[in-house]
Formats: structure tokens, sequence, C-alpha cells
């Protein structure tokens, strides 16, 4: 792995541990400051919400930043919004500073996939972007599970500070490791967002929406399904996410080799096996072994989407990849607020957990329909609007 990729990829795990550790912990949070499930969940809304809205924000702030500069700033802003967290005096609290940890997710992997995509040949560039984004897998191998047990025996406020410390690790280590002769962006900017207007980007940004919701309507309240229908014990939902953190870091790099060969055939078998392994979790969740290999093919098939996903979407993009890679990220955490919404009102609705992995198979075959679509219209012609690359 060149160096630049593994300081991006250690900053993704500081990013990626703080945005699904709270899933495990959503318990502990709503019992601490006394809220109900749903409410809880809005923390994992609140945090998409604010990858959602810092996209457009921050992308239009950082277009001329050097990209050093910028992803540098940008973890420093991950790690102040972590103290945040770790200090909030209550639940109002507490979602603001998600809101804040949240501003920089979308910059930062929108512009760190364009700089992991740039310092390699081009027929290896998802697999670029799937090592960056194996920091956010390793995230669920080791931060989420390890933080969700930190989090049960010293309090989930403790798991943020842990995270603080991640934050800071991460900033010494890309202030040391990034080059200083990186590609610089460049063109007009509102040209770039015009760009976006494009049916193809359009399409693609859809795609990894769809794709979002069904993991997160899901995998949102994956701790109520864990302990309620499967039985798991806290010890046992710890090696659970372990299990699942297994799958999707093997799904990351599975990913980035099959977008190089080919990307759209890719997504759509990835979105079809995405959508059995979720019908089928709706009955192996009844079993503590059955749930656990469950988990782990849903965790391969889930994180193999999303280099081929971010790919389509710079490719689409041909006059604005750098706003278009961070538009997608805020694409995929609407999908992550959506996802928990919308399976916040299956609870709400009384409907039994086991339900919630039907909403996300049906989910799931809608975004096959989405590449199926792109791919029609790609052969007649009907593609992003014409931009000078921007690269």
């Amino acid at each position: 792995m060149p160096l630049p990729l593994l300081a991006l990829a250690i900053a993704a795990f500081g990013i990626g541990t703080t945005e699904f550790v709270i899933m495990g912990l959503l318990p502990d949070v709503a019992r601490d400051l006394a809220v109900t499930a749903p409410q809880a969940g809005m923390l994992v809304s609140a945090y998409a919400l604010g990858v959602t809205a810092g996209a457009p924000v921050l992308a239009a702030v950082t277009a001329r930043w050097p990209r050093r500069q910028a992803l540098l700033g940008l973890i420093a802003l991950f790690t102040v919004g972590n103290a945040m967290c770790a200090l909030a005096p209550g639940y109002a609290t507490l979602l603001v500073a998600r809101v804040v940890t949240a501003f920089c997710h979308a910059a930062f992997f929108g512009i760190g996939a364009i700089v992991a995509s740039a310092i390699v040949p081009r027929d290896k560039r998802a697999q670029a972007v799937a090592l960056m984004f194996t920091g956010l897998t390793l995230a669920n191998v080791l931060g989420v599970p390890f933080g969700t047990m930190l989090g049960h025996a010293c309090g989930w406020r403790t798991t943020f500070w842990a995270v603080v410390l991640i934050g800071l690790a991460a900033l010494c280590t890309l202030h040391r490791l990034l080059p200083r002769d990186l590609p610089q962006p460049g063109g007009d900017i509102l040209r770039q967002f015009r760009t976006l207007a494009g049916a193809q980007v359009q399409l693609a940004l859809l795609i990894s929406t769809l794709s979002s919701v069904s993991l997160f309507a899901v995998f949102t309240y994956i701790a109520y399904i864990l302990r309620e229908i499967t039985g798991f014990t806290p010890q046992g939902e710890s090696l659970a996410l372990l299990v699942f953190g297994l799958g999707i870091t093997i799904g990351g790099l599975i990913g980035g080799r099959l977008a190089d060969w080919k990307l759209m055939p890719a997504l759509i078998g990835l979105l079809i096996g995405v959508a059995l392994v979720l019908a089928l979790f709706a009955w192996t969740s009844r079993f503590e072994i059955a749930a656990l290999v469950t988990l782990f093919v849903w965790g391969v098939f889930a994180f193999a989407i999303g280099p081929s996903a971010q790919l389509r979407v710079i490719d689409a993009a041909k006059g604005a990849p750098g706003l278009a890679s961070t538009m997608n990220q805020g694409a995929f955490n609407l999908g992550n607020a959506t996802g928990a919404w919308l399976g916040g009102l299956v609870i709400g609705a009384g409907l039994p957990l086991t339900d919630l992995p039907w909403v996300g198979a049906a989910v799931a075959l809608l975004g096959v329909g989405v590449v199926v679509l792109a791919m029609w219209l790609e052969r007649r012609g009907i593609a992003a609007l014409p931009a000078p690359d921007a690269r």
C-alpha cells in the first residue's frame, strides 16, 4: 500500500468508528439520556444528515483549497466534534455534536477518493479507492466491536474519547505521509455544480443512496435485533459486530477488483446478493450461528458496492470529479438517514424487528432497477452534461 493511501486509511478508520459505533451503543445512550429507541436512532440520522448537508457546503468551501490542507483541516474538525460528543450534557447537545462531527465526513472521503485514484495507474483506481476505504471497513472489524465493548464497560462517553485519540493520530499521520505535490483542484465551481445535473450523475448518486438505505434500515437497529431476536448478550453482540466487520473488510477489497473489471454488472450482482441475504436474515436472525454466518455474508455484499458506486459517480461527472465524489458521500449518508428513519417507522408501527430485513431487501431490488435504467440510458447516449476535466 502506498504511504499516502495508508494515511488516508487511518483517517477513514477514525471516521468509520465514530459513524458506526453509536449503533452498538444506542441502548446504553437511550437509557442514560432517558430517550426512546427511535429517538436514539435519530443520533444516526443526525450524523447522516450532517454529512448530506455538509457535502455541498464544504465542497464549495474547499473547491479551490490545496487538497493536502483540506484533508488536514477536515480531520481536525472531526476530532473536535468527537470531543463535543464526549462532553455533551444531554440528548440535544449530543445531537448537535454529531452533526458537527459529520460535517467533515463527505468532503474528506470525496477529496480522499480523488487523491487515492490520482496516485495510481488508471486500471487500479477502484482498488486504490477501496484501499482507502479499508480504514472504514476495519473500523467495523476493530473500532466498532471494541468501541462497543469499551462503552458497555466504561460508559459510552469513553468510546468517544477513544475516537478523539484516533483523530489526533490520524491528523499526525496525514501531516507526515500526504505528499505536498498533490494535483490541485481547478475549474469554475458553478460549472462544476452544473455538471451534477447530468442524468447519469443523478442516477449514480441515487444508486449510492438506495444501497445505503438498504443497509441502514436494518443495521441502525442491529443491537436490538441481536439482543431481542437472536438472544445475544452484550458480549455476543460485540462478537456479531466483529463478524460483520470481517465481512465488510473482505467485501471492500473484492468490490474494488470487481469495479475495475466490470463496474455496472458488478453493481447489479451485488445489489441482488444484498436482497437475497437480507431476505434470509429475516429467518436466520432467530438463531445465533445462522445469524453470524448471515451477518458475515451480508457485510461482504453490502460493502463491495461502495468502490463501484464511488467510481461510477467519478466517471459520470468527468467535469467535476472532486465535487461529485464529495456529493456521493452525501448521497450515501442521505441513505443512512433515510434508512434509519424507515426502520424507525417500522418499529414505531409496532411491526416485529424481523420485518426490517424485508424492507432492506426491497430497497436493494429498487437499486437494481436504477442500475439497469442507467445502463439503458447510457446505451442511448444519455450521459452527464459535458464539461472540461477539472481533475
